[in-house]
């Protein structure tokens, strides 16, 4: 590691959240409703108690130093049954992103973060073309209501995940569905919109066997290169599926917002495709098998070089785990890697940890991802170790060895060597 590294003046810090896995309550989106009908053994309950407790976290993103603050908002909670509309909600969501700005922290918004009206989800959700209209009714009430507010546009999260047949009309629903939405905040908002892609590099179980880096191929193209063709050119291709154009898609997206996490393995000799990663790489954070069991930082390089076109904001990159200490080196990782795309000429704009508070991991709440720890029965609030690297990050707009050295005490005794001049093969 260099003795420091610095980033761009202007250069953005934040953290992101989710509205069904902090909130709590949320009765009447898909997601509850799924955990109640399947019995999970972990339901989401009151998650964070966010909605009740939304003050005393925004004054933790003041006391870190956040500059900006990626939400969602609950289409379950703005209409909540097909037609009516909840305006008490609305005004609680307002009421944050009043606070937000009188904070001087930018919100960055999410319309669409996996969850939705259980009614919507009846109709067969996205997974059918007819249905955009509904989402696009949503937006037509919300977007006028809330656009003065918002810095950034997400109109989805991460639709892009899974590479199953069957999921192949609902993303190029969604790829619909988005460039219409785009259309629509254009009307009412001169700010930047994108749509958050999970960025994950696949790679073959074994690079020297043909079928799996066949495999491996079909699976980049339909869970990554898929989209950005999509943005870039305006066409929808899928193996098995007709190509089609949509108008108003291509360049419908002003920047790639982009969440990294790690690489993953694929081989052609599993129904689906996953193999397992090399244990000479592996770690286990958690008590609990995960799919976060590998720093591959390069990955974050190698993509982001991908994306030289528009401008970046990476809107999720976190890591689980019990030992904090692990979580303050993931971080640094990522941004050094953050920090060599940059010098290799990627217009990254801000970053955006993954995530400000322990939360509802969509199934459990073992998973913990939080800079700052929540207890789930008190719901009492506590910023661990990493809070405070990263806001020294923040404030100087750069991180350094001492500082790592400084979070990690018990590493001083190792010998880190500083990074040498770079010398060319």
């Amino acid at each position: 590691m260099k003795d420091e590294i610095r980033f761009p003046k202007n250069f953005v810090w934040g953290s992101a959240t989710a509205g069904h896995q902090i909130e709590g309550d949320n009765i009447h989106s898909s997601n509850w409703h799924r955990e109640q009908e399947e019995h999970y053994p972990e339901p989401s309950g009151q998650a964070c108690n966010f909605w009740n407790l939304w003050k005393e976290d925004f004054a933790l993103l003041s006391e870190l130093e956040h500059r900006m603050f990626r939400m969602s908002i609950e289409w379950s909670r703005i209409e909540p049954e097909e037609g009516r509309h909840d305006e008490e909600a609305l005004k609680r969501y307002l009421a944050m992103f009043e606070e937000l700005k009188r904070r001087g922290c930018r919100l960055f918004l999410t319309l669409h973060h996996f969850s939705h009206p259980q009614w919507f989800q009846e109709k067969g959700e996205f997974r059918k073309r007819e249905n955009v209209v509904f989402f696009l009714r949503h937006l037509e009430y919300l977007v006028p209501k809330i656009a003065q507010y918002v810095d950034l546009w997400n109109i989805f999260n991460e639709f892009n995940n899974g590479d199953s047949l069957e999921l192949y009309d609902r993303k190029a629903n969604c790829l619909f569905a988005h460039a219409r939405a785009a259309a629509l905040i254009r009307n009412w908002s001169k700010a930047p919109i994108s749509t958050a892609h999970a960025m994950c590099p696949y790679q073959p179980h074994d690079p020297e066997d043909e079928f799996d880096v066949a495999r491996t191929r079909i699976r980049n193209w339909v869970i990554n290169d898929f989209f950005y063709h999509a943005i870039r050119t305006g066409e929808i291709l899928f193996p098995y599926r007709n190509g089609e154009v949509i108008d108003g898609l291509k360049h419908s997206c002003d920047f790639w917002a982009i969440n990294y996490y790690t690489r993953h393995f694929v081989t052609a000799r599993t129904a689906d495709g996953n193999a397992p990663r090399y244990e000479c790489h592996r770690i286990r954070p958690i008590n609990r098998d995960f799919y976060l069991e590998e720093f591959y930082p390069q990955g974050l390089v190698d993509g982001l070089c991908r994306l030289r076109d528009l401008p970046i904001w990476i809107t999720e990159n976190g890591f689980c785990c019990d030992d904090d200490r692990l979580r303050i080196l993931y971080l640094a990782r990522h941004l050094q890697a953050v920090s060599e795309a940059i010098e290799r000429s990627c217009d990254v704009r801000g970053y955006l940890y993954w995530s400000l508070l322990d939360n509802y991991e969509w199934t459990s709440f073992v998973p913990r991802f939080g800079m700052v720890g929540v207890d789930f029965k008190t719901f009492r609030r506590v910023p661990k170790p990493t809070a405070y690297f990263y806001r020294e990050i923040i404030r100087n707009n750069a991180m350094s060895r001492e500082l790592l050295l400084r979070y990690l005490p018990e590493f001083r005794d190792w010998f880190i060597y500083p990074a040498g001049p770079r010398v060319r093969p």
